[in-house]
């Protein structure tokens, strides 16, 4: 059952209590209703802590949450971290709803870490030397990249549409032509008039920043859009050296994003998102008679 946390909705996917032989005892099934939980544990809830402390047998009394931010990477903590420059909270045990201590980050997934520090336990989102995995969730906050999951859905190849705009843009660019497509097909099902809540438009769903970019004159102009999309799906590909996954997380939330997290960013959207294109990419070279690419073994 998701709880409030941190002015968002946090989705536990496992959760466990202390290590077995201390206080709190083992693992916890979390779709069993949760022990009571005293106000002082509640304002931990602020950090994801609730299930997890709420299994606990000693009283906590805390109630400050510690944002901490290092490298442009942000995680929430009982206790100030080292090597991070961190804020304290006071959160209020009173509150309906605690406070967002994120920021906009859309929906991501995250892990709570235990570990010792100064002679007792503390957590933290930020995996630190001597950390153990404590709980994994999923936080959903305000939306704060253009992360989508894409307004197509996985299905059967559509070669018809647009054929000749997605020929002539794969030719120019050097963009396979199929991953072309599969990225048009999750990004809008090729409607031409497509416009996302995140402000994407046309056929590959261009953001406003890309169409000026690339001096795009309407982004609802099918081939326009098809050749813009190539262009950036090629500039990418170059910045990350071929590696098509990070192409589509930078296409899908942007480049600094990508840079931010080193990688992937845990957007559920972003995630979603690149699994979809991968398994429309496979079914769009089947159909096009190319050979679809397998694990070595």
């Amino acid at each position: 059952m998701p709880v409030p946390v941190s002015g968002s909705t946090v989705t536990p996917r496992h959760a466990c209590g202390l290590a077995a032989g201390t206080r709190g005892g083992g693992c916890r099934d979390v779709s069993t209703p949760a022990p009571p939980v005293s106000r002082a544990r509640f304002a931990l809830g602020a950090l994801g802590l609730a299930l997890v402390l709420a299994a606990a047998a000693a009283p906590v009394e805390a109630r400050t949450v510690y944002r901490c931010v290092r490298e442009g990477t942000v995680s929430l903590a009982t206790a100030p971290e080292p090597g991070s420059k961190c804020e304290a909270r006071e959160i209020d045990d009173t509150a309906v709803q605690t406070p967002n201590l994120w920021g906009s980050m859309g929906v991501f997934s995250g892990t709570l870490y235990e570990r010792e520090q100064d002679g007792r336990l503390v957590y933290s989102t930020r995996n630190l030397p001597g950390s153990r995995v404590y709980l994994r969730f999923t936080a959903v906050t305000p939306p704060g990249e253009p992360a989508h999951e894409g307004l197509g859905q996985v299905g059967a190849p559509q070669l018809q549409p647009f054929a000749a705009e997605f020929r002539a843009a794969a030719k120019a660019t050097g963009v396979e032509d199929a991953w072309l497509r599969a990225v048009a097909h999750a990004e809008s099902a090729f409607d031409a008039d497509a416009l996302s809540s995140k402000g994407a438009q046309g056929v590959m769903q261009l953001m406003p920043d890309v169409v000026a970019d690339y001096g795009v004159e309407d982004p609802f102009n099918a081939k326009q859009s098809i050749r813009a999309g190539a262009r950036h799906l090629r500039a990418l590909l170059r910045r990350y050296g071929d590696d098509r996954t990070l192409a589509l997380a930078a296409y899908n939330a942007g480049i600094g994003t990508v840079q931010r997290y080193g990688g992937v960013p845990p957007y559920a959207e972003t995630q979603a998102y690149i699994a979809k294109v991968q398994a429309l990419h496979a079914r769009y070279r089947e159909a096009m008679g190319i050979r679809v690419e397998r694990p070595a073994q």
